[in-house]
């Protein structure tokens, strides 16, 4: 039949073309010379030296600055209290208010003082009655006795009368002023210019000679009083300036000195209170205000170093150090003076002049040789 296959053709397999083998070994060839390429470039990659950066030591003077928080407190407190005991009959003044001279700021009842007035007027009248009644008969007697009818013993009886009536009605002119003075201290005035800081009693309340009433800060120059650690006190220089900054406001400053240290340490906190004068105070620090002074301490020598110049060695504190000639690089232990913001303060183990790496210390292994980038401005 026309166009029929052989049934032959289509039982047979089909048919497979073969790579030839030499075309198999040569990519066999290139195939390893691409592996050995890498490998070669790795191991030239990995020979390649560890870029660091350098600085030489240099001895300065170090003098730490140490920043302490305190309050602004009035250089004058004055503790006001009557001088007469009674009871407060008003009380014209409140905490944080200003006060000038000698203005009134509570009264007591009057009744007592005002009674003890009229008793020492009254023993002032009568001392005056009976010194003249005194001199009276001292004039008599006086006379009688230029006459010769009267003796001696009664004249000389008469002068003591007069006297002694002279010196009690002394003695009830002062009665007196006492009463007048008592009678003024019931008013309880301001001794000086201030801002009343505490008060103690309330209108009503009987108080007793010499209790605190009042509690006035004088106006005028301030302090600002810190609690410093006894290290510290040691570690200043003497009569030290202190920079004083204002919390709230960090543009108000002031410089100031150190007035007083207390001779004794708080047992509380163990720490020294220092008051620091402030000449000419600006009238942004006001009483009680935070601050934040600020002190350099005595001078030390020491490097200073960035911090990313520290390693460790056994677990102690050490630095790589350069070999100019060599380029290699090796790890020294040093001590540290101490420890600021960014930077290292090294006392012990470096002399001036020695190469520090100061970056890509972290890549580094003893005797490896580096290579040193320029330096960044």
């Amino acid at each position: 039949m026309r166009g029929s296959v052989p049934s032959s053709a289509t039982s047979s397999p089909p048919f497979r073309r073969r790579v030839p083998r030499s075309l198999v070994l040569a990519l066999a060839g290139a195939a390893a010379l691409l592996v050995a390429g890498c490998q070669k470039k790795e191991t030239a990659e990995a020979k390649l030296p560890v870029v660091v950066q350098v600085a030489t030591a240099e001895m300065t003077d170090y003098a730490p600055k140490t920043s302490l928080t305190g309050v602004i407190a009035a250089r004058t407190l004055n503790n006001l209290a009557f001088r007469v005991g009674g009871r407060v009959a008003e009380r014209l003044v409140e905490v944080g208010q200003h006060v000038d001279k000698d203005t009134v700021l509570a009264r007591l009842d009057p009744q007592e003082q005002e009674s003890d007035l009229r008793s020492a007027q009254a023993d002032l009248d009568a001392a005056n009655a009976s010194l003249t009644q005194a001199k009276a008969a001292f004039e008599r007697q006086k006379a009688l006795l230029a006459q010769g009818f009267t003796t001696r013993r009664d004249y000389d009886a008469a002068d003591q009368a007069a006297k002694v009536a002279q010196g009690s009605v002394d003695a009830a002119q002062s009665a007196l002023a006492n009463a007048k003075e008592n009678l003024t201290f019931t008013e309880l005035r301001a001794g000086a210019p201030g801002v009343v800081t505490a008060r103690a009693v309330e209108a009503g309340q009987v108080v007793q000679a010499a209790q605190t009433v009042f509690t006035v800060a004088e106006d005028g120059d301030r302090d600002a009083v810190f609690n410093v650690q006894e290290t510290l006190v040691v570690s200043t220089v003497p009569d030290p300036a202190v920079t004083i900054v204002l919390v709230s406001d960090p543009k108000v400053t002031a410089t100031g000195r150190v007035r007083e240290i207390s001779p004794a340490v708080d047992p509380a906190s163990g720490s020294i209170r220092v008051k620091v004068a402030i000449p000419e105070t600006p009238a942004a620090l006001p009483l009680g205000a935070a601050v934040v002074g600020t002190v350099s301490a005595r001078a030390q020598k020491g490097i200073v170093l960035p911090w990313q110049a520290l390693t460790s060695q056994d677990g102690k504190p050490a630095v790589w150090l350069l070999d100019p000639a060599s380029k290699a690089v090796t790890v020294t232990p040093i001590g540290i003076l101490a420890y600021e913001s960014g930077i290292i303060v090294v006392d012990k183990g470096l002399e001036a002049g020695q190469q520090v790496v100061t970056a890509g210390g972290q890549l580094l292994s003893p005797g490896e040789v580096v290579e040193v980038a320029e330096a960044k401005p």
